[in-house]
């Protein structure tokens, strides 16, 4: 069976079936420790007369449970490891302790089969986060092992029942609808685009509806979890407006002046809605608009009285001195079209068949992965300004972790007049970026590209702060 799109969008439109979407929370123990198991698991992606796909998820769903606690407060998780291969966790966006980063390799040794580690963290913003496996990321991610984290306000700008988390995956499916686990690690997505599914879901379903109350005002937090999907929306199709990017949020709504919003690998953003007639969230980048999410609105037997205006609690994060501002460029080459580079991989100059048995297509500043030695060491408190150029033929979403940063200027684009706070940004084509941020969080930490196959196949390089 060949998954077109036309087949799926027809099969979409043809068969919507109201009703609430998952309500994936993961309560305390009795002694205040979030369980949190990695291990295969059989789940159904595509028709429900579909067979099953086998993953690996976290507690036997993909997404995995959602984390939620409040600003502020302690989260201690018990990880266990049933998977056949070493794994870890990494709190993507978080700004915590760089030993509870998650970074097999950089931060931890990477959790073994049959093992377990505990993650001992305290939140320290509000917004919209998500875990991920990162040891073999490329595979593990692709498979399932990811989950939403959110993070409440002391004082919830919005009430539970309106605050509602949508996890946006692109599956490769094959078959009657299974995932291809065969395909994974092919080297023709490592030097091109990364891996593209054919398939979407919301929450780990397709085909959904959320029922909305009339009058009533939502947030809805989106987390792009694909390996090296973007998704493109346009939030003025459905009245939507903006409170906030990659967990940090504005004071207040923020109209859309533009469109289609571009939603890279990792990262998230946060709308809200006041629902008056039933909408779609559509996928527009193809020829016609892709439907991922409905809502159907309807009047409850009691109406509560609309919200007054919605005020947010916008994070505290240390602005970055710009006048004396440390300046280092990153020049991202190789990949598919990218023509003839040098490479060096831990320590060698790759040469004739050494790309095809390393599998390292990409390079920063000329070096592919992670080298012994620091791509930078910052002061703590220090400003860092960071000029990404990009030289290749595709776009790109680097991450940076233990930090966010302000886009300061990106060539050929307009940039943001609030400066929102991001921890991922995308790049594209011939593009260069200007990013700064306070290196304030002590560690070594991982700046990478988060097309989950252009980071393994050599775009990853980390940084230190002493």
């Amino acid at each position: 069976m060949k998954l077109s799109r036309r087949r799926l969008l027809a099969g979409f439109s043809s068969g919507l079936v109201a009703s609430q979407l998952p309500a994936l929370s993961l309560a305390k123990s009795q002694d205040g420790f979030f369980d949190l198991i990695a291990a295969p698991s059989k789940q159904r992606l595509y028709l429900p007369d579909a067979p099953t796909s086998d993953l690996w998820t976290y507690n036997g769903s993909a997404p995995g449970p959602e984390i939620r606690v409040k600003k502020g407060e302690r989260i201690q998780v018990r990880f266990t490891n049933e998977l056949e291969e070493p794994t870890s966790v990494h709190w993507h966006g978080i700004r915590i302790d760089n030993a509870m980063d998650g970074v097999s390799g950089l931060t931890q040794k990477p959790v073994e089969p049959g093992g377990s580690f505990v993650y001992d963290f305290v939140a320290p913003d509000a917004g919209t986060f998500w875990y991920h496996a990162h040891n073999k990321s490329w595979n593990q991610v692709a498979r399932g092992l990811y989950g939403p984290l959110i993070i409440d306000e002391t004082e919830p700008a919005f009430e539970r029942s309106n605050d509602i988390t949508l996890v946006l995956d692109d599956w490769r499916l094959a078959g009657e609808g299974v995932l291809d686990v065969a395909s994974l690690g092919s080297m023709m997505e490592w030097a091109h685009g990364g891996r593209l599914g054919n398939w979407l879901t919301v929450n780990g379903q397709s085909r959904r509806v959320t029922d909305l109350v009339r009058g009533q005002t939502y947030r809805l937090r989106l987390i792009n979890a694909a390996n090296a999907r973007i998704f493109e929306i346009d939030p003025n199709r459905f009245g939507a407006t903006l409170l906030g990017y990659d967990g940090q949020s504005f004071a207040g709504p923020v109209k859309f002046d533009y469109a289609p919003l571009m939603l890279g690998p990792a990262q998230r953003v946060d709308l809200m809605v006041v629902a008056e007639s039933d909408f779609t969230i559509e996928e527009v980048s193809g020829d016609r608009p892709y439907p991922m999410a409905g809502f159907s609105v309807s009047d409850a037997e009691t109406t509560k009285a609309p919200r007054s205006a919605i005020k947010l609690q916008p994070n505290v994060l240390p602005e970055p001195d710009l006048a004396n501002a440390r300046r280092i460029r990153l020049e991202m080459t190789g990949g598919a079209m990218g023509g003839m580079i040098d490479i060096t991989y831990k320590g060698k100059k790759l040469k004739g068949d050494d790309i095809r048995t390393t599998r390292q297509a990409w390079a920063f500043n000329g070096v592919a992965n992670l080298a012994e030695e620091p791509f930078f060491e910052a002061r703590q408190g220090e400003s860092i300004l960071i000029e990404t150029v990009n030289r290749t033929a595709w776009v790109h979403a680097m991450h940076v972790h233990g930090h966010h940063f302000q886009i300061l200027n990106r060539s050929g684009s307009v940039v943001d007049e609030e400066k929102p706070w991001r921890d991922t940004f995308l790049i594209g084509q011939d593009q260069t970026t200007e990013i700064a941020f306070v290196a304030d969080n002590p560690g070594r930490w991982l700046f990478h590209c988060h097309m989950l196959e252009h980071a393994a196949a050599g775009m990853n390089t980390w940084f230190k702060v002493v």
